[in-house]
């Protein structure tokens, strides 16, 4: 038996995740296994505001952005495979380990973030993630994480 692998464009990322513009860093999230694997994209433009300080002239997409879009990307895996849409869920960082920068990322850029489950299930309120972001097969970052899940009430 072959399961079905879901996907979430912008407005179901906007009903799971509660982050907006300009902090909503992931554009569609597909091939989403359950709890066990996503594969998030962001599509990087030019008028994302961090563009304006970081650097003037050679617009770099800051490392930590690139790591909090993974996180996005996990957090819209895990709120889709649970039905967290319209619940409110919020989702914290604990941790960030083995973080690694290999590339720049900049405006034209598609980031293509493959993020997997280490630890955490239904349930389970901290969750270990481990994400490699690469734009055009070329490694841009990775890192392994944990974060909270403050689940609603009626959902724990």
């Amino acid at each position: 038996m072959t399961e079905e692998l879901l996907r979430a464009d912008i407005q179901m990322i906007q009903r799971i995740l509660p982050h907006r513009y300009p902090f909503l860093l992931v554009d569609k999230v597909e091939e989403i296994a359950g709890t066990e694997s996503a594969v998030g994209y962001k599509n990087v433009t030019m008028n994302e505001p961090h563009f304006q300080g970081h650097f003037p002239g050679t617009p770099i997409m800051p490392g930590v952005t690139i790591v909090e879009a993974m996180a996005q990307t996990a957090g819209v895996m895990v709120g889709t495979a649970l039905g967290m849409q319209d619940r409110d869920m919020l989702i914290y960082f604990m941790s960030i380990d083995k973080c690694k920068f290999r590339r720049k990322v900049g405006p034209g850029d598609v980031l293509r973030m493959d993020l997997k489950t280490l630890r955490g299930k239904p349930g389970a309120k901290i969750w270990k993630f481990g994400g490699v972001a690469t734009v055009e097969g070329e490694m841009a970052a990775e890192a392994e994480f944990m974060a909270m899940l403050d689940l609603p009430q009626d959902a724990a």
